[in-house]
């Protein structure tokens, strides 16, 4: 790389960075910052133990998002340091670093850019992702498992937690459903782009003759709801089963009736919890999920409503065919709300998701903004 095109390269992100710290107001989050802190060491801090948890995340999230400005701050200071040196001492080693550091900035600077796009509601919460198969047996229960599989892997490299939720196995391989939990800062910001319906074309392992089939899977994401969100649920309302967890693979978890189903009547909305060993909890679980899910209804049904009155094309969500995974007769993945696509089908498998998040991101913003 040209020291010229580098240098170009830098002042352009270095601009665009300036920006974001004039909106981020460094001075005031310090404040808060050391407020909160002040706070923390009071020493009736712990007295309330979830109070005092809520100021600790509270904080993180601020703190994180200072230094993940100053991190850009101190990208820029040491390329252009680089730069400097490498202008008046060529040097092919040093040059090869700065390289790199001028890649990771960019790369650190994308992160902050699209991270800037996670302004919805309950963005920054955990995320509670369904998989459900459709009409297709083995092929589809197959596809279900191994969507599984790619969100598990997609987590793991953000360093998010997951937990299986519920979990049914299918009747020969793959899954009839699951539920996960995918816990980490904006995990449901990222994760509502994977809501809808995900093709899935390639030749049978299943069929005997090798034929191509077309399997379809439905994923559902919600936001994960505290307390402080009242979302009015009458017991009446609501029919509770309960039934012996098991786990992958068939394995009962335990020998009791701890899992639990509830079914919302007015609704039809069903949700189901096997994680706890404990009944009482699984329950409770199963309750926060149904509320995610009526929050999840009213915002779909605001939104409906909003598109009917403005005359705009709405995106179906729930039953829209999202994306498309092509393994045969040729291999790419297309995202068909965004049009970003990959030409490495197995990558996005084993996880590499990113591409196609924020490529929903950005024809998200687009569409809000039409120019």
């Amino acid at each position: 790389m040209e020291l010229s095109e580098a240098r170009h390269q830098l002042n352009e992100m270095n601009d665009e960075i300036v920006k974001f710290g004039e909106s981020l107001d460094l001075d005031a989050l310090n404040d808060e910052i050391a407020a909160n802190e002040n706070q923390m060491a009071e020493g009736n801090f712990w007295n309330d133990n979830v109070a005092a948890q809520k100021v600790i995340d509270a904080n993180n999230l601020l703190k994180g998002r200072r230094d993940d400005y100053l991190n850009l701050i101190n990208g820029v200071d040491n390329v252009t340091t680089a730069l400097e040196l490498l202008a008046e001492l060529p040097d092919e080693e040093m040059q090869s670093e700065m390289e790199t550091e001028l890649a990771q900035l960019t790369a650190d600077l994308e992160s902050y850019r699209l991270a800037q796009l996670l302004n919805e509601p309950y963005d920054a919460n955990n995320a509670i992702l369904e998989i459900h198969p459709g009409s297709g047996g083995t092929e589809s229960a197959d596809w279900g498992a191994n969507l599984q599989r790619m969100y598990t892997r997609w987590a793991e490299k953000h360093g998010f937690k997951v937990e299986l939720m519920d979990y049914h196995p299918g009747d020969v391989a793959g899954i009839d459903s699951a539920t996960l939990m995918i816990s980490g800062h904006n995990a449901y910001g990222y994760l509502r782009s994977e809501r809808g319906v995900h093709r899935f074309v390639r030749i049978s392992p299943f069929d005997s003759a090798g034929r191509r089939h077309t399997s379809f899977v439905s994923i559902d994401v919600m936001p994960e709801l505290d307390d402080s969100v009242e979302i009015d649920i009458n017991p009446a309302d609501v029919k509770m089963d309960v039934y012996r967890a098991s786990g992958a693979g068939g394995q009962h978890i335990n020998k009791t009736s701890s899992a639990v189903r509830l079914t919302h009547i007015p609704t039809g909305i069903v949700v189901a919890s096997q994680q706890q060993r404990s009944q009482f909890q699984n329950k409770d679980t199963a309750y926060g999920m149904l509320k995610a899910k009526l929050y999840q209804l009213e915002v779909d049904r605001k939104e409906a409503e909003r598109a009917a009155i403005s005359g705009d094309q709405m995106e179906n969500g729930w039953g829209s065919q999202i994306r498309s995974y092509v393994f045969q007769p040729y291999r790419m993945v297309k995202d068909h709300r965004s049009g970003q696509e990959s030409g490495n089908p197995q990558a996005v498998m084993d996880g590499d998701l990113d591409p196609f998040i924020n490529g929903y991101l950005r024809w998200k913003l687009a569409g809000q903004n039409p120019e």
